[in-house]
């Protein structure tokens, strides 16, 4: 750890799995994803302060994900040719001025411009953080994936909890204190930025030496068509998810007749499940194959979505935690899948598919929060169970488990 913090940091091979950088960025994407959950926790507040409608409440989320999602393909497919040691830190440095600058918001509009810069902090952070992810790796790709989403995911569950512990009861001017995560992430971030540098001059010509050698046997029409049924997964996944992160509070308060910090918890207790279920599908993908992962996860999650909106209380808390563990564990699975089907290209597809999930999740919550406002929430959620069956056309993709085993086998031999 000490060597690998270093100001002169010491190269490591390919083939070596590096814990210490996995861990670390992990941490720096719980901390950025902290800050970015906070956004959705205190929506009931924002709600009450700024006189706001559900389609609005919806257009915060949009207006968040659409910036990060937007700029995340365009970021990765330029990082893929010009890494940045530096553009982590920087990436942070945005997320931190857009947090004061909500804190500090006294309209609607500046509310919303300033989550967009949150949303351009995501966009920077995501696709190199995952190539440090992949560097990081030593070829157990699934299992560096799920390190560093579990990360995310448990700070998108912590998030909500410290809301409502700090937030809520005191206003919105405390979100500025936490300002000191991002100051953590951005130390952090640059001591991770030294390793990720000292490697890239060695390892990044190693692993475009790999890929050129991973000739697909697959057409490039039925690639376009896997890719398309991979982004068809995300989107039934993340307009599911973008109804319980921002609209499951709602629900509760409206349906139970629980407070606002009530359902703080419960949220909190269905994005931990989130978390718990991200660390094991990315192992479980590399011991028996993503694609049957992905099956799991997407329709295996559709029996208990399609109940939940007909639960007493504790059996919907119950039900939202089993949906959170099923359902978490694909996308590790699907991004693995990805970059297996176009090697080499690691930040255009992990800033394509973080992109793409970021962006349909904002776009599903302002249609979610419109129909909402035009019918009940309890419709929305009715509605949005039917969403995991989509996970039937999981059917459709092409079996390269076969492929991949065989190479990893190969490269143990070689070790």
């Amino acid at each position: 750890m000490k060597t690998i913090f270093s100001t002169k940091a010491v190269p490591t091979p390919v083939n070596q799995t590096v814990y210490a950088i996995l861990f670390a960025i992990s941490f720096s994407h719980l901390l950025n994803d902290l800050i970015q959950s906070i956004i959705p926790s205190v929506y009931p507040m924002f709600k009450e302060n700024f006189s706001l409608t559900f389609s609005q409440v919806g257009l915060i989320t949009m207006t968040s994900q659409l910036s990060a999602s937007v700029l995340q393909p365009f970021v990765g497919l330029y990082t893929d040719k010009h890494p940045n040691s530096k553009s982590l830190a920087i990436a942070m440095s945005i997320t931190l001025i857009g947090l004061i600058c909500i804190s500090l918001a006294p309209t609607f509009p500046i509310l919303l411009a300033s989550v967009a810069l949150i949303g351009v902090g995501s966009a920077i952070f995501h696709p190199e953080a995952s190539r440090v992810a992949h560097l990081a790796s030593g070829g157990k790709k699934g299992l560096a994936q799920s390190v560093f989403q579990v990360g995310g995911n448990a700070g998108t569950s912590i998030g909500p909890l410290l809301a409502a512990l700090i937030i809520i009861p005191y206003g919105q001017q405390y979100i500025g204190w936490f300002g000191v995560v991002a100051l953590l992430g951005i130390v952090l971030l640059s001591l991770i930025g030294r390793w990720y540098g000292a490697n890239l001059a060695n390892n990044t010509v190693l692993i475009s030496k790999t890929a050129q050698n991973k000739e697909s046997s697959l057409s490039r029409s039925k690639i376009l068509i896997s890719m398309l049924i991979l982004m068809l997964l995300i989107f039934s996944k993340y307009i599911y998810m973008a109804s319980m992160t921002n609209y499951f509070t709602f629900y509760l308060i409206d349906k139970f007749g629980i407070s606002i910090q009530q359902s703080q918890l419960y949220l909190f207790a269905f994005l931990g499940a989130i978390a718990a279920g991200t660390i094991i599908g990315g192992p479980l993908g590399d011991r028996y194959g993503r694609k049957l992962i992905i099956w799991i996860s997407i329709l295996g999650a559709a029996p208990f979505t399609l109940l939940l909106p007909h639960m007493d209380l504790v059996g919907t808390v119950v039900l939202a935690i089993i949906i959170g563990i099923i359902i978490s564990s694909a996308f590790s699975a699907i991004l693995v899948y990805a970059t297996e089907l176009v090697p080499g290209k690691v930040g255009m597809i992990s800033g394509m598919f973080f992109g793409f999930a970021f962006g349909i999740a904002g776009i599903g919550s302002a249609i979610l929060g419109e129909l909402a406002d035009h019918t009940s929430i309890a419709h929305v959620f009715s509605l949005c169970a039917y969403l995991p069956l989509i996970g039937i056309i999981t059917a459709f993709l092409p079996n390269i488990e076969p492929k991949r085993k065989m190479i990893n086998a190969q490269n143990n031999e070689k070790v």
